[in-house]
């Protein structure tokens, strides 16, 4: 796959994801390591690539549900602790971390990728259209819907649901937000969507739904969240999210695509807690 078509894949679902996948030579021909043969996997330390502000993933006092869920990893397959390499999810994420063997796995990656290596998929979710209760859209379920027509709705430029709404014409009042922000310095993409939201400052926001799931749930406010699943045309909703490791990391691979097996309802529990809305293979919502 070309790189510029990787790269526009990433840049479908959110700021969270919006990877570079420019690995280094150093980082894809390895020699033997720390783990298995061929392998520069830490046995006893579970060393992850997180963005270190960047909820509701990661953080650095280990509030997201990816420090969770790599508590959980740490604790099934042995390791001793859990040690983060910092770097906010922007252009260079992937060569300053795992490309530089600084770390040994993304916890949150969109299934696609060739530069990185991904595991099975360990959720699916959708973008999600989120109002204010009783504010004049209750109901609405589709991008499409003639209520949204006149209505200031916030989305990221460029991504699928930006699509489907310029095919239905709501792009003239829309507010767009940016795809990548450097967390270091300013709130992540989806904090500020529902914090105007909330402010009155747009009527309705569409963003992807581990973060449009969270922030609705953590904001002092009636919000209501629809996942995108009836849209009749334009691009697709739903995305499957994996973990990556480095192309050489074949038996971290199944180490983990073992664990995913093992503990997926333990883990569907860990993302509902969040509110991130989970889909499974028929489009239907995971409740439990």
């Amino acid at each position: 796959m070309p790189a510029g078509r990787t790269t526009a894949i990433f840049r479908r679902i959110a700021a969270a994801l919006a990877l570079s996948l420019a690995l280094p030579a150093s980082g894809m021909a390895q020699t033997a390591g720390l783990g298995a043969a061929g392998e520069l996997v830490d046995p006893e330390v579970l060393r992850v690539c997180a963005d270190p502000a960047n909820m509701p993933f990661t953080n650095q006092n280990g509030e997201g549900f990816e420090n969770k869920l790599a508590d959980m990893i740490a604790a099934k397959l042995g390791r001793k602790s859990v040690r983060y390499t910092w770097f906010p999810m922007a252009t260079g994420f992937v060569r300053n971390t795992l490309g530089a063997n600084r770390c040994d796995i993304i916890l949150g990656y969109p299934l696609g990728g060739e530069l990185v290596q991904s595991t099975n998929p360990y959720y699916r979710s959708t973008y999600v259209l989120v109002y204010k209760k009783g504010a004049g859209l209750d109901g609405v379920e589709t991008i499409e819907d003639p209520r949204l027509k006149d209505k200031k709705i916030g989305v990221v430029g460029g991504t699928p649901p930006a699509s489907n709404m310029a095919a239905a014409k709501l792009m003239q009042n829309a507010k767009d937000y940016p795809l990548m922000v450097d967390t270091r310095s300013s709130p992540t993409m989806g904090e500020l969507m529902i914090r105007d939201l909330v402010n009155d400052e747009i009527d309705a926001a569409v963003l992807w739904g581990p973060m449009g799931g969270y922030f609705a749930k953590q904001a002092n406010s009636d919000l209501v969240v629809v996942p995108l699943l009836k849209e009749k045309v334009g691009s697709r909703m739903n995305y499957r999210i994996t973990m990556a490791v480095r192309p050489s990391d074949q038996e971290w691979k199944r180490s983990l695509n073992r664990f995913i097996q093992e503990n997926q309802s333990e883990i569907n529990k860990l993302l509902l807690s969040y509110g991130v809305p989970l889909l499974d293979e028929h489009d239907n919502l995971i409740t439990q």
